[in-house]
């Protein structure tokens, strides 16, 4: 084998040992982050003080390990947010109490469902805002995502959830809004933006909240939520797809919309509608066949290096 040859098999093997450490570490993210909903259920608390809580804790302990990393950088990249940082920060306020009143107001598998659909909402926007053109099965697994979504909120009315239902739509589109912004401004680093989403959540919810209704064991499953769930969780999620392709994310990411239905349910007893089994169907068969499609897409069209003598 030439030298030529030699330096492709090495960069071959860089290349796959870096996916399987992406890939890892964006697998044990997505577990670490699927008892959020229950531990939200057992601390059992009002939505304001949740919000408070988790605006305080997770951009803390967040803030804190990206200083350990970044260290005199860390206020460079907050100067250079810009607008774009700071759409990405109202974005998460408005996402992260939405999200915690969704939960309050509906079951967890309602929640879930309608957040699985946020990439494909995402694609839309692409459209609209960033006019980006999609092939006809991204159009398809975002037709299948809305009926999907469609389906579970319109069991929701029936219900008596459709409160909580709607929160969750607001909640996908708002995911889908930070998915989109952060897509227009790759060059920056957006951890410091959703830690100050998270921290105007929390000053938001001062007159609202009330803090020192915790105590005992809800504190100490808030501090667990707030200080470790949370904050490992988004930093493997954030740190993980680097070197992942988004396909394979998605699909890592539909653990989380299995799971943590499936804890609710071991743990308290709460058991999805009929609807939302019929509808969570749909979308995370849209989403997973359209990241399949994507992934077979991607490896067809992935060069070859020419053949070395």
């Amino acid at each position: 084998m030439t030298a030529g040859g030699e330096i492709d098999q090495d960069a071959s093997d860089a290349e796959r040992a870096a996916h399987a450490r992406g890939f890892a570490l964006t697998l044990f993210g997505v577990m670490v982050l699927t008892p959020d909903t229950l531990l939200i259920r057992l601390i059992d608390t009002d939505p304001w003080t949740m919000t408070f809580w988790r605006g305080l804790l997770m951009p803390s302990a967040l803030m804190i390990a990206y200083w350990v990393v970044r260290r005199g950088k860390m206020w460079a990249d907050i100067r250079g947010l810009g607008w774009a940082g700071l759409a990405v920060s109202g974005i998460y306020a408005v996402n992260a109490l939405s999200f915690v009143l969704a939960v309050e107001h509906t079951k967890v598998a309602n929640v879930l469902v309608i957040l699985a659909a946020a990439p494909l909402f995402a694609g839309l926007f692409s459209v609209i805002f960033l006019r980006e053109r999609v092939p006809l099965p991204t159009w398809a697994a975002i037709a299948a995502g809305v009926a999907g979504v469609a389906i579970v909120v319109g069991g929701g009315f029936s219900a008596g959830t459709s409160v909580g239902d709607l929160f969750a739509l607001l909640t996908a589109f708002s995911l889908a809004g930070t998915f989109t912004v952060i897509r227009k401004s790759k060059a920056r680093n957006m951890v410091p933006a959703t830690a100050l989403g998270g921290f105007l959540t929390m000053i938001a919810m001062i007159p609202l909240a009330d803090p020192g209704s915790l105590e005992g064991m809800r504190l100490g499953m808030m501090l667990l939520l707030g200080l470790v769930v949370l904050p490992i969780a988004f930093g493997l999620i954030t740190l993980g797809p680097r070197t992942v392709p988004a396909p394979e994310v998605a699909l890592l990411m539909l653990l989380e919309t299995v799971l943590g239905p499936f804890w609710v349910w071991l743990a308290i007893g709460e058991a999805p509608g009929l609807p939302t089994y019929i509808g969570g169907a749909v979308v995370l068969g849209a989403v997973a066949l359209h990241a399949v499609w994507r992934l077979s897409r991607r490896r067809r069209v992935r060069p070859h290096p020419p053949p070395h003598g």
